[in-house]
């Protein structure tokens, strides 16, 4: 399998999902068509099909005039946001799978950013959307803690080697809150100084491994991360550290 990151809108990632030697890609989170349908015709590709993490504007954007430049290809999303995102054709129960261009699809649902958002697993990678991002996660716009920390907890057991493709290209300010927390944290200074050199270098894929190591809310039953919150969390359940965490990062400024 072949990923390539395709770079839309301000700070979103498409990826062109495809194999060697096919004539065919899918595409993860299309949130604009033109950058989508350069990347096809520089590699010679047609699209085969559209898979959706959730339904916000930014990753589904481009589904329309992919759709009527490619008809009749299959729009995959949650079952949940079938109705939330025009042109879609088939909902996907948590736990679903699919065959599309010979590679074999996992869906889990992955509750928390918004209560549709799905996460697709597709051999040794995950497309995680808003849910998980490089060294942090997405805001709560529909879910609650509980259900994103749950949502979490499942990406991090994936296997370790797992690669990471994220929505959004927020890794070197979540790097910086994550140092705040845990300014003793090799592996989260290593990865900083290797995301901002250069500037303007793309960080994904990372890999379950990196994000456990050095994302925050991925560590939330770690003591040094109890620690920087104060005295009351030392002892707190993970879903109120997880909450704390989200909570301060909402307001952090690099």
């Amino acid at each position: 399998m072949n990923v390539e990151p395709i770079a839309c809108l301000t700070d979103n990632f498409a990826y062109l999902v495809g194999r060697d030697g096919a004539r065919e890609a899918l595409v993860v989170d299309p949130s604009e068509a033109p950058p989508v349908l350069q990347a096809l015709e520089r590699r010679g590709l047609a699209l085969a099909g559209i898979l959706c993490t959730h339904h916000h504007w930014d990753h589904i954007g481009g589904i329309k005039e992919l759709c009527e430049r490619y008809r009749g290809i299959p729009v995959v999303a949650s079952d949940h946001d079938v109705s939330r995102i025009e042109g879609v054709t088939e909902g996907m129960a948590d736990g679903g799978s699919l065959t599309a261009i010979g590679l074999s699809i996992e869906c889990l649902k992955v509750p928390g950013h918004t209560l549709g958002a799905l996460a697709y697993c597709v051999e040794d990678a995950v497309f995680t959307g808003d849910t998980l991002f490089g060294a942090g996660c997405g805001r709560l716009f529909e879910g609650t803690p509980a259900q994103m920390h749950a949502s979490l907890t499942r990406l991090a057991a994936l296997p370790v080697e797992t690669k990471v493709y994220f929505g959004h290209e927020y890794t070197r300010s979540n790097l910086a809150f994550a140092r705040s927390l845990e300014p003793e944290n090799a592996a989260t200074q290593t990865r900083l100084e290797r995301a901002v050199t250069p500037k303007n270098s793309c960080t994904t894929p990372s890999s379950i491994e990196e994000e456990r190591a050095t994302n925050p809310f991925l560590r939330c039953n770690e003591l040094s991360v109890r620690v920087s919150l104060g005295e009351a969390f030392v002892h707190a359940s993970d879903v109120e550290v997880f909450a704390e965490v989200r909570r301060r990062k909402d307001t952090f400024r690099a």
